[in-house]
């Protein structure tokens, strides 16, 4: 069996509000291997978010760990990129290009040659190359996602978290967004671990799906996606009876 990338043990997160401590999860434990699209998958407050910014080394566990290949993740680092709802993060005044190149740069992972190259590489994975020199104001909100997405991977994370990143999208870009995430991994086959309260968008988007129980986020299953069209109304019962029990 292939190793683990990511291995999330017994993990509880706590963070806190101006009036108290909000206990987000409760020795949650999961696992991801190279090239899986895990699903975060529960209602709003399961603690999805919490957990996301704890594998982005943003919140420390107050219980468990969470290691990355082996090494127990202390802090941020690019080996995970996050890619969030708002389309406001992207530098305004920066174009798509400088957006995308500006990790690399900022990193001195590669000389400014060799990074612009990988931005423009991956800028043209995403369908931007006609829009390479145009600035964030300019662009519709799923092309907006579409620059966050390559200046993620044009990183190559050992893992990509995505929080919500369709959200805020009408329905049928969201739809259009979907597609371009499975098209894309089609291609590279990068792990992703992506967090949804959608029921239809785990399905469409994971391969794998961990479903949390409302606050605090404890683990209710994990299950597997499927392709057959004739199973999908059964899983996505399944799931919500296993949700909403």
């Amino acid at each position: 069996m292939t190793e683990k990338l990511l291995d999330v043990r017994g993990v509880t997160l706590q963070y806190r509000t101006t009036e108290h401590v909000v206990t987000a999860t409760h020795r949650v434990s999961f696992s991801i291997y190279p090239g899986d699209r895990f699903i975060l998958l529960g209602p709003s407050g399961c603690g999805k978010s919490s957990l996301l910014k704890a594998v982005g080394g943003y919140l420390a566990p107050l219980e468990g760990e969470i290691t990355l290949k082996g090494k127990r993740i202390a802090g941020p680092g690019p080996d995970r990129m996050m890619v969030f709802q708002e389309f406001d993060q992207l530098l305004p005044w920066k174009t798509v290009t400088e957006n995308v190149v500006f990790p690399l740069l900022a990193t001195s992972r590669l000389g400014r040659k060799e990074a612009f190259e990988k931005a423009l590489h991956y800028i043209d994975k995403v369908g931007l190359t006609r829009a390479k020199d145009s600035y964030p104001h300019t662009l519709s909100g799923g092309m907006k996602q579409r620059v966050a997405i390559a200046r993620g991977m044009a990183m190559e994370p050992e893992i990509l978290l995505m929080d919500e990143p369709f959200a805020a999208l009408d329905a049928l870009t969201r739809r259009t967004m979907q597609d371009e995430l499975l098209r894309l991994w089609d291609d590279t086959k990068f792990t992703v671990l992506f967090v949804t309260h959608s029921i239809n968008e785990a399905i469409r988007v994971g391969n794998r799906i961990l479903l949390l129980s409302p606050h605090p986020g404890q683990v209710r299953a994990e299950l597997n996606s499927t392709d057959d069209v004739s199973r999908i109304g059964a899983l996505e019962t399944e799931i919500h009876d296993l949700l909403f029990a």
